[in-house]
């Protein structure tokens, strides 16, 4: 992936077409750099694992998660070089084959990584902070992996035509290749469910730095050196993660702007952001012991 990714920003500087309103390579260039954290953090989580039998099932998961990922990317690729939509394209026979395709690779890649997350969901990793933040960060990924079957559903539109050249869409309530943020593109104009995909699966990254963070911050801080702290932070992270995921899904699905909120959106993120405050100063307050209980020990987060 790191070696495509220097490939398409080859192409994005000698190759001018566009394509859904953006350069023909950055689709690509995207995908192959989520691709690259994603593999990295799942390494590092599987490392995690006790266990013979633990370690060879999630070797296999891995490794089918990578031939399914090193597929799609394939079609996607070729896609771009042919010079034709790969995503929701069913525009000929042979576009149509490859989208197929490409929702089959997709659909065994959420399997495998479904697997590695019962896997972690099982095991028995020392440190509690760690094994909650890899434990429900896998599932919050799994669920933003999720919404790329949404974005596979007709639109209204495209379930009046008789035969659609495409079916499915990144955006909502417009359509796709309009109005977007620099870089990233996501639609200024209406609700773009890639916000909550990209902010859903990347949660396998950001949870457990967060934990990475308040251990480094443990010799500076005594309170965030207890494990029973660490691990409240890591629940109330998780929860406030979880919840604004589920509210930049919901606002995408009533076809609104990620930078354009409503009331009922501005009302929901103030709610969040209250809850975090309180659970987190909940979550500092170091817990008393009782008479005669020796101080629990501490563990730093496990590394590779």
């Amino acid at each position: 992936m790191a070696a495509l990714a220097l490939v398409c920003v080859g192409g994005l500087a000698l190759d001018d077409r566009v394509l859904v309103g953006v350069p023909i390579w950055a689709k690509p260039l995207k995908f192959a750099l989520s691709f690259i954290a994603y593999g990295l953090t799942l390494a590092w989580m599987l490392s995690l694992l006790p266990g013979t039998r633990a370690r060879r099932v999630g070797w296999w998961a891995g490794t089918v998660l990578t031939v399914a990922s090193a597929a799609e990317m394939v079609i996607i690729t070729g896609q771009v070089i042919r010079g034709r939509q790969s995503h929701f394209n069913v525009g000929t026979p042979f576009d149509a084959a490859l989208f197929q395709a490409m929702g089959a690779t997709v659909a065994v890649l959420w399997l495998a990584a479904l697997v590695i997350a019962v896997l972690l969901l099982r095991a028995r990793i020392l440190d509690r902070a760690t094994a909650w933040a890899v434990r429900l960060s896998s599932l919050i990924a799994l669920a933003g992996a999720a919404i790329g079957f949404v974005m596979t559903q007709p639109t209204a539109g495209q379930r009046a035509q008789d035969k659609p050249g495409i079916t499915g869409a990144h955006s909502v309530g417009v359509t796709d290749g309009g109005p977007g943020l620099p870089l990233i593109g996501w639609s200024t104009t209406g609700g773009d469910l890639r916000v909550a995909h990209f902010f859903g699966m990347h949660a396998l990254q950001l949870i457990p730095l967060l934990l990475l963070a308040v251990a480094a911050l443990a010799p500076r801080f005594a309170r965030l050196a207890d494990d029973r702290v660490r691990l409240r932070l890591v629940l109330v992270a998780s929860g406030a993660y979880a919840a604004v995921f589920a509210v930049v899904a919901w606002q995408a699905l009533r076809g609104q702007p990620l930078l354009s909120p409503d009331a009922a959106t501005l009302a929901a993120a103030g709610a969040i952001a209250v809850a975090t405050a309180l659970g987190t100063a909940l979550a500092l307050r170091l817990p008393r012991a009782r008479p005669g209980t020796p101080a629990r020990r501490t563990r730093e987060p496990q590394a590779a």
